[in-house]
């Protein structure tokens, strides 16, 4: 868009004097007339906070809902994935960061009627936001989500779970399943690597799982930085202890890309030992992802027996085992 006239008022904001002061995240941007949060997607102007990307998708796509991941929700199904642009957070190892970091570019506009429609249409059983992080583009999500649930169509964000306490229930209470990233269990890594803080992540997690939401938990290995011993097994210890030794839990391989190309990729090694360190700490169901040659399959913890098998993104589901793993959300 072209006419900032054109963007619609966002929501979580208060005046502070001539400033307007942003609340949907922890950042709690203060806003001058003319500037735009630390997001990029949100904007002063005229008096007034408004979204710069609603309805304006730069991702849209039917992908297997494995890919989020989400392992035990809805699995072997199609999800319909939605991203714009922007990110509250500035990892400097963002493996996305082609839609995170980057603002301006001009999409089409899609209503989220149309978004909906193009679910249902594509035969997706949810819709996923993702991509990019969907805080930034809450008021968009709620309207889709509105929208998702009178068709009975559940609704996902894959996120980085930084969301203010006041905003979190509203923007998370509809949806059905999350994939949160733990990025590391260190504050001190928080703040220098992405430019966040821990404790509102850990916040949005318990939030999540005492509201009944499923839940899983993505931690991207990045050698050096977050995958030594200790910060392992307090991680792995805090989501047992807190979120139940059933909570899924995605150790992923990172990539040299963005601000780290000339970082080491995580090694095979690596990503069996966190997987050994999270096992031993309690959790059932550990898998990795962006390496080849792991077995990801979710097995019975009472009979041994396999009852999701999974080869990529190709799933078959074995329901004779499925009475005793109560946690897989609605099996088709």
């Amino acid at each position: 868009m072209n006419n900032q006239s054109l963007y619609p008022e966002a929501r979580f904001w208060k005046r502070k004097g001539e400033s307007i002061l942003c609340e949907l995240c922890p950042h709690a941007c203060i806003l001058h007339e003319g500037q735009s949060g630390l997001c990029g997607s949100r904007i002063h102007e005229a008096g007034k906070l408004r979204s710069t990307v609603y309805g304006y998708p730069s991702a849209l796509q039917s992908d297997p809902i494995e890919k989020k991941p989400l392992f035990h929700f809805l699995p072997g199904t199609r999800t319909f994935s939605i991203g714009t642009q922007g990110c509250n957070l500035s990892c400097k190892f963002c493996q996305n960061w082609h839609l995170s970091a980057q603002h301006g570019r001009e999409h089409e506009y899609v209503s989220p009627k149309e978004l909906v429609l193009a679910a249902k249409n594509n035969r997706c059983k949810s819709i996923a936001f993702t991509y990019n992080e969907p805080i930034i583009f809450a008021e968009y999500a709620l309207d889709i989500i509105d929208l998702a649930e009178q068709e009975k169509i559940p609704c996902i964000f894959v996120t980085n779970g930084y969301v203010s306490e006041l905003a979190r229930e509203t923007v998370f209470s509809g949806l059905r399943a999350v994939n949160i990233d733990l990025k590391a269990f260190s504050d001190t890594i928080y703040r220098h690597y992405t430019g966040g803080s821990l404790r509102p992540v850990l916040d949005t997690i318990l939030w999540c799982v005492n509201k009944g939401i499923h839940t899983e938990i993505t931690t991207l290995l990045i050698p050096g930085v977050n995958d030594d011993d200790l910060s392992l097994e307090k991680s792995t210890q805090w989501i047992v202890k807190n979120c139940g030794e059933d909570t899924p839990l995605h150790l992923t391989a990172f990539h040299p890309d963005y601000m780290m190309t000339d970082h080491p990729g995580t090694s095979r090694q690596s990503l069996e030992r966190a997987r050994k360190i999270a096992t031993a700490s309690g959790l059932r169901y550990v898998y990795v992802g962006n390496y080849p040659g792991f077995d990801n399959n979710t097995y019975c913890p009472q009979c041994g027996e396999i009852v999701i098998e999974r080869k990529r993104y190709q799933v078959t589901l074995h329901k004779e085992h499925q009475h005793s793993l109560p946690i897989i959300r609605r099996l088709p």
